[in-house]
C-alpha cells in the first residue's frame, strides 16, 4: 500500500518558537529541560524533543522503521545493529512450551482469525513486519494506536494502579508513568487465547503475561523503544526485547487496514486471500 507524502502531509510548527514559549510560562526547570534535548538534537540535527504543557516529553506523532514494506527507505523494526541475532520470546520457552508449541502450526495462528497480537502497540511485534503506529500524547493520557488490527491501548499517565476488577484483555490492562523524559507503561492481565508475533510465527503466551516498555523521544524525529517481557509460566527468563529507533513519518495519521477473517495462509507464500 503506496502512501501520499510531501510537505503538506505533515503540518510544521515553529519549533524553536514553541520552545521559548514554554520555558518561559514552566520556569527555569523547564527551560534548563529543554537546554538539554536541544543539545541532544545540535548532535542529532534533528530538532529538539516537543514538550507538553506540563513539561514532559510530547510523543504524538505517526511512527515506522522508516518505510513502507518492501519500499525505499524500509528498515525492518528499526532494530539497532547488526550483530548475532538476539534471544526471542520462543527461543526463551520452557521444555514443555517447547513440546507444546511444535504441535501448533502456521494455521493456528490467531491473527488469521483477525485476533490481535497480545501486545501490538509500539514495539518489535509490528515493526519486524513493518507495520506503523501512531501516539496520541497528553498530560492524563497517552494513546498507542496500531494501523494492523485497529489496535488501541490507553495508558493513563497520572499514577493510578491497575484496575483490579477489570477481566482478563486480549491487549491487558496499561498504566504508565513518567520517570524524568522516560515514559515507562506497564501492561499486564491478559487472556491466554493470542500470539506475541503475526504471520504465521507461533508464539503462544500464558495468562501470567507482564510487559513493561519504556519510551523515549530523543529528538524531534526519532522514538526509542526498549521492552521486557515476562511471562513465569511459560519462559525460562525475561525477554530483553531488542531496541527498536522509529522515525517520525511524513504523514500525520494512519491509514484503515481492515481485517475481514477471510484470509488464508500459504505455507509456501505467507498470508494470503
Amino acid at each position: 500500500m503506496r502512501r501520499i507524502t510531501g510537505d503538506a502531509a505533515l503540518p510544521r510548527i515553529g519549533a524553536a518558537a514553541l520552545a521559548c514559549a514554554m520555558a518561559f510560562a514552566l520556569g527555569p526547570a523547564a527551560a534548563q529541560e529543554e537546554s538539554a534535548a536541544g543539545a541532544v538534537s545540535a548532535e542529532t540535527g534533528k530538532g529538539p524533543v516537543p514538550r507538553m504543557a506540563n513539561g514532559k516529553p510530547d510523543l504524538s506523532g505517526v511512527w515506522w522503521g522508516g518505510g513502507d514494506v518492501g519500499g525505499p527507505g524500509f528498515r525492518p523494526g528499526g532494530a539497532r545493529g547488526d550483530g548475532p541475532r538476539p534471544a526471542t520470546f520462543t527461543d526463551l520457552y520452557q521444555p514443555w512450551a517447547k513440546e507444546h508449541a511444535a504441535t501448533l502450526t502456521d494455521a493456528d495462528d490467531p491473527t488469521l482469525r483477525c485476533v490481535s497480537t497480545a501486545f501490538g502497540t509500539l514495539n518489535v511485534r509490528f515493526w519486524d513486519v513493518g507495520a506503523v503506529g501512531q501516539i496520541i500524547s497528553t498530560p492524563e493520557f497517552v494513546v498507542l494506536l496500531t494501523e494492523t488490527f485497529h489496535g488501541y491501548q490507553l495508558v493513563p499517565t497520572d499514577g493510578r494502579e491497575h484496575r483490579p476488577h477489570v477481566p482478563p484483555s486480549r491487549r491487558g490492562d496499561a498504566v504508565g508513568h513518567w520517570e524524568g523524559d522516560t515514559f515507562v507503561v506497564e501492561t499486564k492481565n491478559f487472556t491466554d487465547d493470542t500470539w506475541i508475533w503475526a504471520e504465521g510465527r507461533v508464539s503462544f503466551h500464558s495468562d501470567a503475561l507482564r510487559v513493561v516498555e519504556r519510551y523515549q523521544r530523543v529528538d524531534a524525529e526519532t522514538l526509542v523503544i526498549d521492552a521486557t517481557v515476562y511471562d513465569e509460566k511459560v519462559l525460562t527468563e525475561p525477554w530483553v526485547v531488542p531496541t527498536q529507533t522509529l522515525q517520525l513519518a511524513p504523514f500525520d495519521q494512519i491509514m484503515p487496514l481492515d481485517c475481514l477473517g477471510t484470509e488464508t495462509y500459504d505455507l509456501a507464500g505467507g498470508v494470503g486471500n
